[in-house]
């Protein structure tokens, strides 16, 4: 398969290629359409695409450009949405068959904020059952495969969009995070994954059971198209009492200032979890890169203790709200592992949940505590590379606590700025992330040691082995 150029070109790079009249937002979504539409077979990542409007959308942005009246940096850049997120006129199915058709009758706010940007949709992508796991399948929407190698999962539960920015269909495309559903996707397709803070990009629908750990934002090629997108998303909405007020920073200022003089925690267990050796080794090294930039790196031990046993209620009782809510007729339909985990949780007691919440108290304080004298903490993503698409989550063989999870969520648990980095490839050519975790609401913080990290990296899309990969299906 031949790749136009286009496809591959950062979000800031589009767009300085618009204001300069030597590209239009039309044939760069035409593209992007034209990719998305040959790789869908192979990769799964899209539910929905809206070839029609995509275009009148991109003529709009042309001409704004040629009228010099952009309306945002980032005009005329094409990006999807996670169908958890509801886009006015389509309908939200979630993956599950427990959803139907009906068009959803406001936009949330993240995507009201790209669209003021003038930010082109180009369809929805795919997720696993309520976002219920850290891997993309459905029966409702099939299995969502990874770009590095399509035997494998490409993470979850923003598998959709990290397949497709990974593919090189858009420059980054809309994800959210409740329990490191940015971060693990990114981590297993090698991109720039940043959760922000809770509370940073406003959200509505709230979705009940999860609405005081879900972070919105985006899964990108680059940390300055991270930022850019912060941007625009980030600040408050009167349908979302939890955002956090308005702030005028604009975060692509100080992203080179560096770590110089930092002192960065390094936990590649948190103290309890078991990362393969090879996840480790590479997590290690990725670390030490920021010494040479003048941070020290010490390894800090024991951080964390083991979550399941306070933070299972949390979880299972919060799918058990969900499957108290769906029809009993269609409870046969839903995903085994998803409905397993829900009946579990229906035993769960408001004392159950008032012990887990004070625990999240607790954890929130002695990492808030902890970043007094650190500046970042380092740990790996997950405890795995990208595991097969046969993998059945929250099995025996891969539990949520131990495989799916255990890294990511305690940041969810907090609301802390959290993000994913590549930190190289195992032996067999599947990505591995490296965690960067910044102190509460300090996500200027988190985005400036990314940007250190990715100078240090080098690293450059597209990947040698994911156009190998592409060239096959």
């Amino acid at each position: 398969m031949s790749d136009h150029p286009v496809t591959w070109f950062s979000a800031s790079e589009l767009t300085t290629l618009y204001a300069r009249k030597a590209l239009s937002p039309v044939e760069v979504v035409t593209a992007m359409l034209e990719r998305a539409g040959k790789l869908q077979p192979s990769l799964n990542a899209l539910v929905l695409i809206d070839s029609q409007g995509a275009q009148a959308a991109a003529k709009a942005s042309e001409l704004r450009w040629q009228q010099g009246r952009p309306l945002s940096p980032l005009d005329g850049v094409p990006t999807t949405i996670k169908d958890t997120t509801p886009v006015k006129g389509w309908p939200t199915r979630n993956g599950s068959h427990a959803t139907d058709e009906t068009p959803a009758t406001e936009n949330a706010p993240v995507v009201d904020r790209f669209l003021a940007a003038g930010m082109v949709i180009i369809g929805k992508s795919t997720t696993p059952e309520f976002g219920w796991k850290a891997l993309t399948d459905s029966l409702l929407q099939g299995t969502t495969r990874n770009p590095w190698n399509v035997a494998h999962s490409p993470g979850g539960s923003s598998g959709g969009a990290s397949a497709l920015t990974a593919a090189g269909i858009n420059p980054f495309n809309h994800g959210n995070d409740g329990g490191g559903s940015i971060r693990i996707p990114a981590a297993h397709t090698a991109l720039v994954g940043l959760k922000p803070s809770y509370g940073r990009v406003a959200q509505y629908p709230a979705d009940a059971p999860f609405a005081d750990v879900v972070s919105q934002g985006v899964l990108a090629r680059s940390v300055f198209d991270t930022a850019l997108s912060l941007n625009v998303l980030a600040g408050p909405d009167a349908r979302d009492w939890r955002s956090l007020p308005a702030d005028p920073r604009d975060y692509t200022i100080g992203l080179d200032d560096g770590v110089r003089g930092w002192r960065i925690g390094l936990s590649l267990d948190f103290g309890y979890v078991k990362a393969d050796p090879e996840v480790r080794e590479l997590v290690a090294e990725a670390a030490r890169r920021f010494e040479p930039l003048g941070a020290h790196v010490e390894d800090v031990g024991p951080l964390i203790e083991p979550l399941q046993k306070d933070f299972e209620p949390l979880w299972i009782g919060s799918f058990a709200t969900r499957l108290r809510q769906i029809p009993t007729q269609l409870h046969a339909k839903l995903d085994p592992g998803f409905r397993a985990a829900a009946e579990k949780g229906l035993v769960i007691t408001l004392a159950d949940y008032a012990r887990a919440y004070e625990a999240k108290s607790r954890l929130a304080r002695d990492l808030a505590l902890w970043h007094q004298k650190f500046d970042l903490l380092l740990a790996p993503v997950t405890p795995t590379a990208p595991p097969t698409v046969e993998t059945l989550y929250n099995s025996d063989a891969f539990p949520r606590w131990t495989k799916g999870a255990p890294y990511t969520l305690p940041c969810n648990l907090t609301g802390q700025p959290a993000a994913s980095m590549p930190a190289g490839l195992t032996r067999s050519g599947l990505p591995v992330g490296i965690q960067l975790i910044g102190p509460p609401r300090a996500d200027h913080t988190v985005l400036r040691a990314m940007r250190a990290y990715e100078s240090a990296l080098g690293w450059r899309w597209p990947q040698p082995k994911v156009l190998e990969t592409l060239s096959k299906v």
